[in-house]
């Protein structure tokens, strides 16, 4: 019996470790096709929850047949298809202009399938525990998964990405698989037919669950993924554009699931009620407060703090209700992984297509209040009337922060790639200042004064900027040819002379027409300018050459660095791109990310020159240029006479090597090294 138990436990653990492991493997391969869009994780997530309790209904299908073995077809096609993702893998599939459909259609096509058999082992075996050993169902088998998960995720981004290729991690992890097929099969041998007459007729002893139990099976783990959903996407939007900044608040959301199931924690409801009224009522202060911010550790305190909160309270109040029969027990999971479903697929996809402007997170503290005023209705006068307020409060919040997003906009538009806002106002003396921004991200302003003012590149595009310096000294005595990837509001279409072309790239097609019509850049260039959609590298790879004087790479000041712009297949489309003595200029200005080191190590792979410009403002007198903010650019060229000019090379500092970096390619790369801790 203790190496039967010993089996279980390695079977479960197993699943859920492979489970998590193939999240952020399959996300990471995704991000090429789609750019790497922050929105990428998200949909992603809400593709697992689906996939999750698609598992969960093949579970509890499978658990109340009579045979173990019975139906082993969805694992015979589980291994063909991990067999296939393990020798193409999924990064050569595009869908930009339908990203959505494009993360559901490549997942579903390629993991699928084994998503689903390992979703759902820990309900499945949970069931046929009980048909060896009769008495209380082992929900701490859940615990136990969510434990490996945990583990998973902490061991991707710190040791599998840095230490194997893409084509390495999927030959390891389909190894496992089959490992784990394996494993289950033998289980399943060992599992009888047919459960003990004590659990085969179980109404004698335990009644059934109630229906309102059921409806909370499914509303509160609804609220807890709309938490996580909606925490991961504000503080990577609006909090700091960090790098792996997920991993934090899905870990919070596994501990909890870890606590919930393992330790069935007796929460002090009445303290834990206290501090999620604090935590909201903080939290609703700072989103109301659109152009404040809190120092970043406080923010990220408060957020985690609160999504920590918040989920175990609905995962504790969830496992509190749940059933005591067998027969019921993947009915639970089947409706606890569709609260999961809902709430991400709210987040992630249907909330970016009804609402212009980004609410996710006080609807979802308003979906908070309201469950813990439903839980605990039966909890006296005080519970009650604590979460009225509270949830009257979170009513409140939603308006008031819709106010405050319309303060000083002019428009605003949200899709997938992104959720855009214009404001607009007299920052600047005796002008009107316009900015485009996403989240707490600007990418242009443009100051409306005089007509110089309105001509002048302002924010890191200002002429002693490392593009300034490259647009104005490249090409002296004869037009231009610029290509630009990230298009923002059009600022570098300001340089545009007489004879000269500039064509930008953007993947969101959303950012064009607020270019052409909101910022006059575009309007007003004495270039000609034109604009493509998709992403940059794909229209690039299908493009003839360019012969661009200068290709601008301006793509990496976000949270979701799009890690294939800076490979050396990336590089060597850009050479081809180029015109002979053609200049690669880099924006890298970013406080979380040093991305100096891996641009140095392409130029070297390259055999070109790489140099570091940066800008900083002076004490006395400010920055040169009106609007102009600090920035960072790495310009790389083998035009070493460009180097030399007396107005280059006074700004040009040498690319500082970071020890222990290798070269990133299409196979292999890492954030990891060169986040700035």
């Amino acid at each position: 019996m203790t190496q039967l138990r010993l089996l279980f436990g390695s079977v479960v653990f197993l699943a859920a470790f492979l489970l998590f492991l193939v999240e952020p493997m399959a996300a990471r391969q995704l991000l090429p096709s789609l750019g790497g869009s922050a929105a990428v994780w998200i949909t992603c997530l809400v593709f697992f929850q689906t996939a999750l309790l698609l598992g969960y209904l093949y579970a509890h299908w499978l658990g109340q047949r009579r045979s173990g073995i019975l139906n082993l077809l969805p694992f015979a096609c589980a291994i063909a298809s991990a067999a296939i993702w393990m020798a193409t893998g999924i990064s050569n599939f595009g869908g930009a202009d339908h990203p959505i459909l494009t993360v559901f259609r490549v997942l579903g096509l390629f993991i699928g399938l084994p998503f689903i058999v390992l979703a759902a082992t820990s309900p499945l075996l949970q069931v046929w525990w009980t048909r060896i050993e009769p008495g209380k169902i082992p929900y701490r088998l859940y615990a136990l998964s969510n434990l490996a998960s945990l583990l998973a995720l902490g061991l991707y981004p710190a040791l599998v990405e840095p230490m194997l290729t893409l084509h390495m991690q999927r030959i390891v992890w389909s190894a496992a698989f089959f490992a784990f097929v394996l494993l289950f099969a033998y289980l399943a041998r060992a599992v009888p037919a047919a459960p003990p007459p004590e659990i085969a007729a179980p109404d004698a002893a335990v009644p059934t669950s109630l229906r309102w139990n059921k409806a909370l099976w499914v509303l509160l783990p609804m609220g807890a993924a709309m938490q996580l959903s909606a925490v991961t996407s504000y503080l990577t939007a609006n909090v700091a554009a960090i790098p792996l900044l997920w991993v934090l608040p899905l870990g919070v959301y596994l501990l909890t699931l870890i606590l919930a199931f393992q330790f069935r924690m007796a929460l002090p409801w009445a303290i834990v009620a206290r501090f999620m009224v604090v935590l909201l009522g903080g939290l609703a202060y700072s989103l109301s407060n659109t152009n404040a911010g809190w120092p970043l550790w406080v923010s990220l305190l408060f957020f985690l703090a609160e999504l920590f909160f918040a989920c175990i309270f609905c995962h504790t109040a969830a496992v509190g209700l749940k059933p005591q029969r067998a027969s019921e027990s993947t009915l639970f999971y089947l409706l606890f992984a569709a609260g999961g479903a809902l709430g991400s697929f709210w987040i992630g996809i249907a909330s970016p297509m009804v609402l212009r402007y980004n609410l996710d997170l006080p609807i979802t503290f308003l979906v908070t209040a309201l469950l813990a005023l439903l839980v605990n209705w039966r909890g006296g006068w005080s519970q009650r009337m604590l979460w009225l307020v509270a949830s009257g409060a979170m009513l409140v919040l939603v308006f008031w922060v819709r106010t405050a997003y319309q303060r000083d906009t002019l428009m605003a538009v949200r899709n997938f790639y992104a959720s855009l806002r214009v404001t607009q106002n007299h920052s600047y003396p005796g002008a009107t200042v316009r900015t485009l921004s996403n989240g707490s991200i600007e990418h242009g302003t443009q100051i409306f004064g005089t007509e110089e003012l309105r001509h002048t590149p302002t924010t890191y595009y200002a002429p002693d900027s490392g593009v300034g310096l490259a647009l104005r000294f490249c090409c002296k005595g004869r037009a231009k040819n610029i290509g630009v990837i990230g298009l923002g509001a059009g600022t570098i279409a300001a340089y545009g002379l007489p004879g000269d072309h500039i064509r930008f790239y953007d993947i969101n097609p959303a950012v064009e027409p607020i270019a052409r019509n909101v910022f006059t850049y575009i309007h007003d260039s004495s270039a000609q300018v034109d604009v493509l959609t998709g992403d940059a590298r794909r229209t690039l790879e299908r493009s003839a050459p360019q012969n661009f004087d200068v290709l601008v790479v301006d793509a990496f000041s976000g949270d979701a660095i799009p890690v294939h712009l800076l490979t050396t297949e990336a590089m060597d489309l850009y050479r081809r791109q180029l015109a002979p003595g053609g200049i690669v200029a880099f924006h890298v200005s970013n406080r979380h990310v040093n991305l100096g080191p891996p641009i140095g190590l392409l130029a070297d792979a390259a055999g070109m020159e790489a140099k570091v410009f940066a800008t900083f403002a002076d004490d006395k007198s400010g920055f040169a240029s009106p609007g102009e903010y600090g920035s960072t650019w790495i310009l790389v060229s083998t035009n070493h006479e460009f180097f030399q000019l007396p107005e280059v090379r006074v700004h040009a500092n040498p690319v500082q090597p970071k020890a222990g970096l290798r070269v990133w390619t299409d196979d292999y790369s890492s954030l990891l090294p060169v986040l700035r801790w």
